[in-house]
């Protein structure tokens, strides 16, 4: 069945051989292991990115030979599934503090994912790419289910709901991400960034009407900083979903 499985459009290291899932066995270089590579993996893929990640590069931080890296993986794409993985572990389910009230805890779960996803901007980019069966991706979607199950929602509708929550998360996640890692490969704090950006933006003849209109827009929404405007708008977004789930339930 795992051969089987490895044919299809992509294959995918958790649908190896138990063998190759835990690295290869016997003649491994000393001092490595699939977690410590992993969690060098994540380690540089925050600092330089998805587009400079190599496994050139990643056994030069080793300090080893690219070649030490393959006894533990067959390819790049092997290792990039087990740095999605390893990150959607980071992920903190809420249910002891929620209890039974569905809405705090889904809630609390799109908060803990869009975190996720700007903490490491190029987590977006594989999500979608890989089949996201690990362990700790299955937990996360398990938990997601639970809840919405809570809401009262009948069965043929959990699945839509769950999308129309954690696609948005997602957006928001990656727009956000990509705004925050911008602004710092320009040397700037993410407000005067910001800033800078719509003063540009607002000097354009053609623009400067739109500009002006979001500037309205954004003053009555509140807020000092982008994180604070970033914040109330997604908080407000949240709501607007959980009252929608709350009003599909209510027409049965």
């Amino acid at each position: 069945m795992a051969e089987a499985g490895r044919q299809g459009p992509r294959a995918s290291v958790w649908l190896a051989g138990e063998d190759r899932r835990g690295g290869r066995r016997g003649g491994q270089p000393s001092g490595l292991d699939r977690e410590r590579i992993t969690a060098v993996t994540v380690r540089l893929l925050d600092a330089e990115g998805l587009a400079k990640f190599s496994m050139r590069r990643l056994a030069a931080e080793l300090n080893v030979t690219a070649m030490s890296v393959y006894w533990y993986v067959d390819t790049k794409d092997e290792l990039l599934e087990l740095a999605l993985d390893a990150v959607f572990g980071e992920l903190r389910d809420p249910a002891p503090e929620t209890g039974t009230d569905w809405r705090a805890r889904l809630r609390a779960l799109a908060r803990e994912h869009r975190r996720l996803l700007v903490r490491h901007p190029w987590l977006s980019q594989l999500i979608g790419t890989y089949l996201n069966i690990g362990p700790h991706s299955l937990a996360f979607s398990r938990a997601v289910q639970e809840v919405m199950r809570l809401s009262g929602l009948p069965p043929h509708r959990l699945t839509g709901a769950i999308s129309a929550v954690f696609q948005f998360v997602y957006g928001y996640g990656t727009i956000e991400g990509h705004l925050l890692a911008r602004a710092a490969a320009t040397g700037r704090s993410p407000d005067d960034y910001f800033r800078d950006s719509m003063e540009a933006a607002a000097e354009l003849p053609y623009r400067a009407d739109v500009i002006e209109e979001s500037r309205a827009i954004m003053s009555a929404r509140g807020g000092d900083t982008v994180e604070e405007m970033l914040d109330r708008d997604f908080e407000f977004a949240l709501d607007l979903l959980v009252a929608g789930i709350e009003a599909m339930v209510e027409r049965g």
